[in-house]
């Protein structure tokens, strides 16, 4: 999405910058906003007041429609932008943006596999309904890796406008108190006791490393399209629940209106 991307082509070599007093404030503010959401707003009881198929169908709605608008759009534009590098690997496939994507959805399909496998093991043997620690180690740094690609991509968040930050934060809300739910389904008081720090610190390690470290436009495209990939794994696993527990109303009026805002804005 454009929050993720400019339209300025770097040389193809990683550039340094120290700090000054330039910092972006909104990508600064959307990260810790983000981090807080790891750490508070996915445990708050306000989520079990409200029916799950409800909320849970609802945040699928936006998700899909954040997919299909916004996502696959900006895979579109990327992969054009790829076609035109001079990258030796990259020029001798097609469709190179894509398969970056599919490799990101196998990758997050795999870890959720793992995750699963290790639960069923361990509840069989130990009467433990959570994960191995080495898979909980394992399923975090990657979500923790995914944070920081997210962090690092806001580091100019303050020159797309208000709005489409404003944009972006919701839709990530809704993202992540879904992906909570599951990782602390997964892992029970360990998410609880260290994983969701881990995933808000991410975020703010990725901020940072974006003010100091520049990597030139192709490379971000690279990188953006993994961690779509992931997105798209993550929002068809998480926010499109089995039929007993979704409600499809509130999936067509979420898709509805986040398709509204993001066609109008």
């Amino acid at each position: 999405m454009d929050l993720f991307r400019n339209n300025t082509h770097y040389q193809p070599e990683i550039s340094y910058k120290v700090m000054t007093e330039s910092i972006d404030i909104i990508g600064w503010t959307l990260a810790i906003s983000l981090g807080l959401v790891h750490l508070f707003i996915s445990r708050g009881r306000w989520l079990a007041a409200i029916p799950k198929k409800w909320w849970i169908s609802a945040a699928g709605g936006v998700s899909i429609a954040y997919i299909f608008l916004d996502i696959l759009p900006e895979l579109g534009a990327a992969q054009t932008e790829v076609e035109h590098s001079n990258i030796p690997l990259i020029e001798y496939l097609e469709n190179h943006v894509y398969l970056l994507a599919l490799l990101g959805l196998a990758l997050f399909y795999g870890l959720e596999k793992l995750a699963l496998k290790s639960r069923t093991h361990r509840l069989w043997h130990s009467e433990q309904d959570c994960t191995h620690p080495e898979v909980f180690w394992l399923h975090i740094t990657a979500f923790a890796l995914y944070n920081a690609i997210l962090g690092y991509l806001l580091r100019e968040a303050g020159n797309h406008g208000l709005l489409p930050c404003l944009l972006l934060f919701f839709t990530l809300v809704f993202h992540f108190v879904v992906n909570d739910v599951s990782l602390r389904e997964h892992h029970k008081q360990s998410y609880d006791r260290v994983g969701r720090w881990w995933l808000a610190g991410a975020i703010l390690f990725g901020w940072v490393l974006g003010q100091v470290v520049h990597l030139n436009e192709v490379a971000i495209t690279a990188i953006w399209s993994v961690m779509a990939g992931g997105i798209i794994l993550n929002v068809l696993k998480e926010e499109l629940p089995e039929e007993q527990e979704s409600h499809f109303g509130m999936f067509l009026a979420g898709a509805a209106f986040y398709a509204v805002i993001l066609l109008s804005a």
